[in-house]
């Protein structure tokens, strides 16, 4: 059995809430450039530009690359063979909490969703908790903003629904978020399991590197031909038109029921912000 002292986690957090909203990860830049090269709409082409001119600055000045700085979703893989010595979620809040304070970082929390005051730290944050085997943490932080956050969706759609139903859930999502979700966007699917299952693998995709595809060929082949779907809509950059809407589509996917089809769909604006360290 291996002990981690809890400081590890708060030092750990509060390094990426600081790195991840200012540096954009290279698959994201890479997929940016790519689209930016193959774009022919000139209004489209220009916007992309600026997005890469934005990113470019904020690598160089160290500063953020949106002014949402979102909530902290804190995804930690716990090996089963750690003790942690201390409090895990007061060790990820105070990793928070320094990390937006010392990095500058707009803080977005409320306390209550509808009393509506500014926690001023912006804790709590989202915690998702993962038992894997081994004896080390691995600590994800993903900055969510909520200009994306907003035009998210779930559906339990019936299993007669199949294959197509997902397919038209998931493109009339995007349709209907237009240009809310400051595209070009990142769409994370997830499929199976009961409704707040479903929610939580659409937004674990969205820390998946876009650059990889589902394991399963089927679904990796599904994510091709929503991506070309979703960018057949003509939304573009901005809502302004062009072929760029989406960057990528990851989708997750998990046993459900026999009588079940959940599917949620968590959309992410171009800074899809995300870092990680093993501890």
């Amino acid at each position: 059995m291996r002990e981690i002292d809890a400081l590890k986690i708060t030092q750990a957090v509060k390094k990426l809430c600081i790195e991840s909203n200012c540096h954009l990860s290279s698959d994201i830049k890479e997929r940016i450039e790519s689209f930016c090269e193959d774009e022919t709409w000139a209004q489209a082409k220009e916007i992309l530009e600026r997005i890469i001119e934005n990113y470019n600055i904020s690598d160089e000045n160290n500063q953020p690359v949106c002014q949402d700085t979102g909530v902290a979703c804190v995804f930690l893989k716990i090996g089963q063979d750690v003790h942690v010595k201390g409090d895990i979620t007061e060790a990820v809040n105070e990793g928070v909490r320094q990390g937006y304070e010392e990095g500058y970082l707009r803080k977005s929390v409320v306390r209550d969703p509808l009393d509506r005051v500014n926690t001023g730290d912006n804790t709590p944050a989202m915690l998702y908790f993962e038992i894997v085997p081994g004896d080390k943490i691995e600590v994800t932080v993903a900055p969510k903003g909520f200009g994306s956050e907003n035009m998210s969706k779930i559906a339990m759609l019936r299993p007669s629904d199949g294959l197509q139903g997902v397919k038209d859930f998931v493109i009339k999502s995007v349709e209907e978020a237009g240009p809310n979700p400051c595209p070009p966007i990142v769409v994370g699917v997830g499929i199976g399991g009961t409704f707040d299952k479903a929610a939580y693998l659409a937004k674990k995709a969205l820390i998946r590197p876009v650059d990889v595809s589902n394991e399963d060929p089927f679904y990796a082949n599904l994510e091709k031909e929503l991506l070309q779907e979703i960018n057949n809509l003509g939304i573009g950059p901005q809502g302004f038109g062009g072929k760029t809407t989406a960057l990528a589509v990851n989708i997750e996917k998990y046993p459900t029921h026999i009588a079940g089809l959940p599917v949620a769909v968590n959309i992410n604006c171009h800074v899809t912000r995300h870092g990680s360290e093993v501890i």
